[in-house]
């Protein structure tokens, strides 16, 4: 259970607070739903109270996993595997919906990574900076550090 002014994750989406719960009647029934605003866009979610699990809805990363977070970034992947953008898109979309950090890592670092070898198309960039955001945005505010920061870290670890 979420509480007026605690910060979720919504996938896709990132980082937002909860800035009310709210009773509302659809179709004769009665439902409670957290009112989410997400932090980058303003973009308000409505999340029903009942569907949390089911839609991802979480509370932000521990430390501990921060730290599982940007050891998986560090690891060196095989990029001999790699297929198609269009199968390897599907592949990060469906990492990046899950919205489990670690998964978002896996596609940043494997994108960083292809990029050392050749220059990403726009599909490539678009997935790159919207992983890129949720993750920097999400350890920014876990960590109650300047986002820039985060983002010093990240390029130390691909250059």
């Amino acid at each position: 259970m979420f509480k007026i002014g605690d910060m979720a994750v919504y996938p896709t989406q990132g980082v937002g607070v909860i800035e009310d719960i709210e009773l509302r009647e659809f179709s004769g029934h009665s439902q409670k739903f957290y009112i989410l605003r997400i932090v980058d866009s303003d973009m308000k979610i409505m999340v029903p109270v009942t569907k949390v699990a089911n839609v991802g809805l979480r509370r932000l990363i521990d430390q501990k996993r921060i730290t599982n977070v940007f050891d998986a970034l560090s690891e060196p992947n095989d990029n001999s595997k790699i297929a198609s953008w269009s199968r390897r898109q599907r592949e990060y979309n469906d990492k990046l919906k899950t919205g489990d950090l670690l998964d978002v890592a896996d596609v940043l670092r494997d994108l960083y990574q292809i990029r050392t070898g050749k220059e990403l198309s726009y599909g490539e960039k678009k997935v790159l900076e919207q992983a890129r955001k949720l993750l920097v945005t999400e350890v920014a505010l876990a960590q109650g550090e300047k986002e820039a920061k985060v983002v010093k870290r990240l390029e130390n670890i691909f250059h």
